[in-house]
């Protein structure tokens, strides 16, 4: 059984402005993700949930990795059921469209998402040929409950990444409230998905429980958010640094 350990993107801004971690002569790209992975086995892929990579993108990460190194990769927000500023998308996209406005993924138009999903399964195809594509990380919003609507939608985009290995990420108390949580993982398990075991603030309507329980017999998915009760929801947050500004003493980490 091999443990990899890792971290929500190597690019983030706090990560390359502190001037802690990457070396001064690791100014580009291509150095900064040739250090990272001299270090760590495995990467979340954080910048494809704003705009869908480009297949040379990924072709450019497995180039630069060595052999071994794994990439999971989160899926488009669109997707996901997030907000999108259609200004993420690709040009093409953006003049079938027409507009301007906020996209939901409900009032998407059908042949939209269909491209969509194409695009992005070509995107991650370069790291999958390379035998470097970890998971599909589907992070889904507070608002997407519990109920048959919500069971639908994750059912949805499962079925759209066949052939891939898909890991689902709640952020509503109702999935795993007492009368759901048993409910909730068979129907990951039914899925063959993989249930992502999140430590994270308690006490808000978007916290999950810390469950060990896994829905996949080859993967278990472990996320640590931090435990930071004040800055979790903080409205006007700049990034996800400052949401999740959390240093986990020696004791929590042996505990968890």
């Amino acid at each position: 059984m091999a443990i990899l350990v890792g971290t929500a993107s190597w690019t983030d801004k706090t990560l390359i402005d502190c001037g802690r971690f990457y070396p001064k002569e690791a100014k580009t790209p291509e150095a900064r993700l040739r250090y990272y992975a001299s270090l760590f086995p495995l990467v979340e892929v954080d910048s494809s949930y704003y705009g869908i990579p480009t297949p040379i993108n990924a072709h450019n990460w497995a180039e630069r990795t060595p052999e071994g190194f794994v990439f999971n990769v989160k899926a488009f927000r669109l997707f996901t059921g997030h907000q999108t500023d259609p200004k993420v998308l690709h040009k093409d996209i953006k003049e079938a469209l027409g507009t301007s406005q906020t996209l939901y993924y409900r009032s998407t138009p059908p042949e939209i998402r269909a491209e969509l999903w194409r695009r992005f399964v070509d995107a991650i195809t370069p790291l999958q040929a390379a035998g470097k594509l970890g998971l599909v990380h589907f992070q889904f919003p507070p608002w997407l409950m519990c109920n048959r609507e919500g069971h639908v939608h994750v059912e949805h985009c499962i079925e759209q990444m066949e052939g891939h290995t898909c890991s689902v990420e709640f952020r509503h108390k109702s999935w795993f409230d007492e009368a759901s949580r048993a409910g909730t993982i068979d129907f990951l398990r039914a899925l063959g998905a993989v249930h992502t075991i999140v430590d994270g603030p308690q006490g808000f309507a978007n916290s999950v429980p810390l469950l060990a329980e896994t829905t996949n017999p080859d993967y278990a998915l472990v996320r640590l958010h931090g435990r930071n009760v004040d800055t979790y929801n903080i409205k006007g947050a700049s990034s996800a640094a400052e949401r999740f500004d959390y240093d986990y003493p020696d004791q929590e980490l042996r505990r968890s």
